[in-house]
């Protein structure tokens, strides 16, 4: 049987600590639910004392979230203690996260203190603590620099004070891998009553090696890790919780599992990164949007005949449709052919290599090649048979007017004209298609690619639509970025199911 490892979400405390990420009281509690439906045991929904919005929050996010336990982070004192105690009132489990830095540099500059007093402030904290909760906290804070023997001194005493888990953070991200895990293992054979509480992990990726700090401290005890959302956090981020999930799921064989849906992983990073206004890297492990993608021809060749060959896992298992084929000028014969099978076109080996020999001639030029222009060079037209064509389009916009569009609709060869007013160009463009398509239609994701070389250059599009329970992608590309959008939003018109 696995060992079970809680998972610790501190997205709302240290994520949000980011400058610019900052979420009102109404997004952190979309995000806490999201959690929620992940999958994760301990939410850390704020630092209350810190101000009346975190303050708030703690006590909303309470009172919406069902299952996963509350924390509310505080520094060793009183006040701290009382204002969390009171945040967490409405929350069905509760916790509070209380601490105090240990390493000499914190103590002797930060606090102008000795060891043996922040002993003592330690087990005061955690004992006053304890008359609010059952479930308290404590971090050593920059245990990654404090030293082994002084640190099993302060866990065996916190432990005896009552703290049911004991957080060891690697506060600057300093630690090596193999340094991190000493320490943990250290403390799981010197502390006194160890078994009375959970060792938690907290790392910190300045050197980017918080994910290998936090499965070292895995094997070798730490039964909870500290994580974020696509590793968001102070300076360059936490730990990564997908990538924690996503390890463990992939090596089976270390008998460590973990409460999350991975399935939830892609669209709750979306929404993270969304309401926060952090873009993803598009390389970052699991959630990033070439993490499943190959552009060599090898390993194109390789992913077609069977995943496996680069890929250990199946995107599915990260909430994400497919992995993605991009056509590069590396890229060989066999994934030009299935790009084109999968847009319904099959040609002989002889137009086959004709048109691969186009191919790599307009790859050298382009960064990219896109579905339409494999259809061009393949013969075909992604309109043609479409039934919904656009025939033209006129906007009005600006500063301190209404934004109008009017256009025409090309309709099985039936022209259909309306106009409209919306809120913005795009907004006005689509509710006039939507006066001539009368269908009910949710527009649920809306993507413009960014433009890399000029203001001339093509503005790509990508729209997903609901409708009728299914969801249809469009994808619409122009100079003009408002006719893209309405290229893009009738191209998912003309694939509803009939």
């Amino acid at each position: 049987m696995s060992e079970r490892l809680f998972i610790f979400d501190t997205t709302l405390r240290d994520g949000e600590q980011v400058p610019g990420c900052q979420l009102n009281t109404v997004e952190k509690i979309q995000v806490a639910k999201q959690l929620e439906a992940l999958g994760v045991d301990v939410i850390e929904a704020g630092f209350p004392i810190s101000s009346p919005g975190d303050f708030n929050s703690v006590i909303e996010i309470s009172k919406a979230v069902t299952w996963p336990t509350i924390c509310a982070l505080t520094r060793a004192v009183e006040k701290d203690i009382d204002v969390a105690a009171e945040a967490l009132k409405f929350a069905k489990h509760k916790r509070i996260h209380t601490g105090i830095g240990t390493s000499d540099p914190h103590i002797k500059y930060k606090f102008n203190s000795t060891r043996e007093e922040i002993i003592e402030r330690a087990v005061k904290a955690v004992k006053y603590a304890r008359r609010y909760v059952d479930d308290v906290e404590f971090y050593a804070e920059d245990a990654g620099r404090t030293e082994n023997e002084y640190l099993a001194r302060v866990v065996e005493a916190v432990i005896k004070a009552g703290a049911t888990v004991v957080n060891i953070p690697d506060t600057t991200g300093y630690c090596l891998p193999d340094e991190y895990g000493e320490k943990i293992k250290y403390l799981m054979e010197h502390v006194d009553g160890i078994d009375k509480a959970i060792i938690s992990t907290h790392c910190h990726n300045d050197l980017g090696m918080a994910t290998a700090n936090t499965i070292s401290g895995v094997l070798n005890g730490a039964r909870q890790v500290e994580v974020t959302v696509n590793g968001i956090g102070e300076r360059a981020g936490n730990t990564s919780l997908e990538e924690v999930a996503m390890i463990l799921r992939c090596h089976r064989h270390l008998n460590i599992d973990t409460n999350i849906n991975t399935q939830k992983i892609y669209p709750t990073s979306r929404m993270v990164s969304s309401l926060m206004n952090m873009p993803v890297q598009p390389n970052k492990a699991i959630v990033g949007r070439n993490a499943f993608a190959h552009s060599s021809g090898i390993h194109q060749d390789g992913v077609l005949k069977n995943a496996q060959t680069y890929e250990i896992m199946d995107p599915k298992d990260v909430g994400i449709d497919d992995n993605a084929i991009v056509l590069t000028a590396r890229s060989g014969r066999a994934a030009l052919k299935h790009r084109l099978h999968v847009l319904g076109v099959e040609m002989t080996q002889e137009k086959l290599d004709k048109v691969y020999e186009d191919f790599l001639k307009l790859a050298d030029k382009k960064k990219d090649v896109t579905d339409d222009d494999i259809l061009v060079l393949a013969g075909a037209d992604r309109n043609v048979n479409h039934h919904i064509k656009l025939e033209y389009l006129q906007v009005t916009s600006g500063v301190g007017v209404r934004s109008v569009a009017s256009l025409g609709l090309n309709i099985s060869g039936e022209s259909f004209e309306a106009a409209a007013t919306g809120n913005g160009p795009v907004d006005a463009a689509i509710k006039a298609v939507k006066q001539i398509i009368r269908r009910q239609m949710t527009l649920k994701e809306f993507t413009i690619q960014a433009i890399s070389k000029g203001s001339d250059d093509v503005g790509k599009v990508h729209m997903q639509v609901e409708y009728d329970g299914q969801m249809y992608y469009g994808f619409g590309a122009n100079t003009d970025i408002i006719a893209a959008s309405v290229e893009a939003y009738i191209d998912c018109i003309n694939k509803f199911r009939k």
